[in-house]
């Protein structure tokens, strides 16, 4: 049985084909899951039926904050590092360097052509600065619903994600662990999106999954959407703006096992390059940000 972890536990999180697996070390702190509870005041319909109570918030973050201020550290903690397993182009850097408040409400991940550390990839200097952030050691759950709002960037080479890990990764490994992909973009699909499951005997490219596109030619990186998944024991759904567009159960696995049904934890992230989207050329354009308006996890 796993211990409680404490400030000196290391986790190392791989990463799936597609995004990841440079094993970025995780310093976990106590867990200290944000819980807070809708406000009461629904008030009952006329009639004998009561209106239904809204659903408990488990985890949520508005990202209100002066500008230029960095994530809450009770939520969140900061990767960094770069990714030579999938040959991502980005370091991932500390602080407020590349995810901070924009003073109106939203969290700001920016990617840059830059390199004012000197910071060094698996190619040679590195070319680019992102961020990437993640829950681990602080919030974790099972099933409920989970959504943020979200405005993608654009570009040759842009690999926005909205994704979770398994809680217990660090006893049994990637994918035994499973990975849910709730929104990944590849910046040569600006009107598509896609979710994932990953687990032992369906990762990397064999991940088990579908893509949502917008009608009419538009692109994601033009407004806010809401990608969400609604997750139960042996079920989970996929919806973007409230449409959903596909359910995945244990009947899709081919007798492969379901490796869902246990808490999980989030991570926001903004690469530049890698196998799947390629590498950024001269049609994109720097810097490119993820803005995100909110992230929440209800019952």
């Amino acid at each position: 049985m796993r211990m409680p972890p404490t400030q000196s536990d290391v986790m190392t999180v791989p990463m799936s084909w597609r995004r990841r697996t440079a094993l970025y070390t995780l310093a976990l702190l106590c867990t200290s899951g944000a819980v807070a509870a809708v406000p009461a005041g629904a008030t009952a319909a006329d009639g004998p039926h009561a209106a239904a109570a809204p659903a408990a918030i488990k985890f949520a973050d508005e990202f209100d904050g002066p500008a230029g201020a960095g994530v809450d550290g009770s939520k969140w903690q900061i990767e960094t590092g770069d990714n030579v397993n999938n040959h991502e182009r980005q370091y991932y850097t500390s602080g407020n360097n590349n995810a901070q408040l924009d003073g109106q409400g939203n969290l700001v991940i920016t990617a840059r052509k830059e390199n004012p550390g000197n910071y060094q990839c698996w190619y040679g200097r590195c070319e680019y600065t992102s961020a990437r952030l993640n829950t681990a050691g602080k919030f974790d759950s099972a099933y409920g619903r989970v959504e943020a709002r979200i405005k993608i960037p654009r570009g040759q080479g842009i690999w926005p994600a909205f994704w979770m890990l398994g809680s217990d990764m660090g006893d049994v490994g990637w994918p035994n662990s499973g990975e849910i992909d709730i929104m990944e973009n590849v910046g040569f699909e600006p009107n598509t999106v896609h979710g994932t499951l990953h687990g032992p005997g369906y990762s990397g490219e064999g991940g088990i999954g579908a893509g949502y596109s917008l009608p009419n030619g538009e692109a994601f990186a033009d407004n806010f959407h809401t990608f969400a998944i609604d997750w139960a024991p042996d079920s989970i759904k996929w919806s973007v703006d409230g449409q959903v567009y596909q359910t995945r159960t244990p009947a899709d696995l081919g007798g492969r096992q379901w490796v869902f049904n246990k808490p999980f934890f989030l991570i926001l992230n903004l690469a530049v390059g890698g196998y799947w989207p390629g590498d950024p050329d001269g049609s994109t354009v720097f810097p490119q940000q993820l803005v995100v308006d909110y992230v929440r996890v209800s019952d």
